[in-house]
C-alpha cells in the first residue's frame, strides 16, 4: 500500500502526462503547511513565465499569516496579474496531486477571478 505522500505523487505523475499530452501552459501549485506557491511554466516545461508564493513581501503585507485560504486567495490574485504580464490567458492546472479543496481551491479560484482561464 502506497503512504500518503507516494500517492499524491503518483496521482501528480498522471495528470501532468495529460497536461504534456494537451502541450498547454499550465499553472503548478505545491503547498506545505506554512506556504502556498504558484508557477506558470511553458508548453515545453524548461521556463517558469511567472511566479508567485506567501514568501513575497507583497503578499505578506495583504495576508500577514501564509498558510490560510486568505493568503491563497492573494496568491492566485498576484499569480492571474503576473500571467497576463507574461502574456498568458489560458493555462491547464497543476494541482500537484493535491485535492481540489481548500488553499488549492481557494487559490484557483482567485485566478480564475482575475481573469485566467483554465
Amino acid at each position: 500500500m502506497l503512504d500518503k505522500k507516494q500517492a499524491r505523487l503518483r496521482r501528480a505523475r498522471k495528470s501532468r502526462a495529460k497536461i504534456a499530452e494537451l502541450k498547454a501552459v499550465r499553472l503548478c501549485v505545491n503547498r506545505t503547511n506554512a506556504h502556498i506557491y504558484a508557477q506558470i511554466i511553458s508548453a515545453c516545461g524548461s521556463k517558469v513565465l511567472a511566479a508567485a508564493s506567501t514568501l513575497e513581501a507583497d503578499v505578506k503585507k495583504d495576508a500577514p499569516k501564509s498558510g490560510n485560504k486568505a493568503a491563497a486567495s492573494v496568491v492566485g490574485k498576484l499569480i492571474a496579474e503576473r500571467a497576463k504580464a507574461a502574456g498568458v490567458e489560458t493555462v491547464a492546472f497543476d494541482r500537484s496531486g493535491f485535492q481540489y479543496h481548500g488553499r488549492v481551491q481557494a487559490l484557483a479560484e482567485a485566478a480564475r477571478e482575475n481573469g485566467l482561464k483554465f
